[in-house]
């Protein structure tokens, strides 16, 4: 299964770069890295990400992260993955794309 993960331009350059990132500073501050599912990921960037420019979708394994993976309830009771104890590595990105704003909403591509 994927799992997504919505970066600004300066945290997937840094990813890019750098090969680690430690999280967002939401994801500093509640302890992982949030993520989404497929299902989950447009009301994701609505929500946090709304009329923000120039982002990046970055599609993760769920199997990688093993018990470093917890589904949590958040928003609307919704189960979402988080990523406990750990970076994300670029060596983990499957794959990256950029997330295009279309009439001032972000279009997600998985295919």
């Amino acid at each position: 299964m994927k799992i997504y993960k919505i970066l600004t331009a300066e945290q997937w350059t840094a990813l890019d770069t750098t090969g680690t990132f430690a999280g967002a500073p939401i994801d500093l501050a509640d302890g992982y890295i949030h993520t989404s599912t497929a299902e989950q990921a447009q009301e994701t960037a609505d929500k946090h990400f709304a009329g923000v420019d120039g982002l990046m979708l970055a599609a993760l394994d769920a199997d990688t992260y093993r018990d470093d993976l917890v589904w949590e309830v958040s928003r609307g009771g919704a189960e979402f993955p988080h990523i406990y104890n750990r970076a994300m590595l670029r060596s983990e990105v499957v794959w990256a794309r950029p997330i295009p704003l279309k009439d001032g909403r972000h279009v997600l591509d998985f295919s």
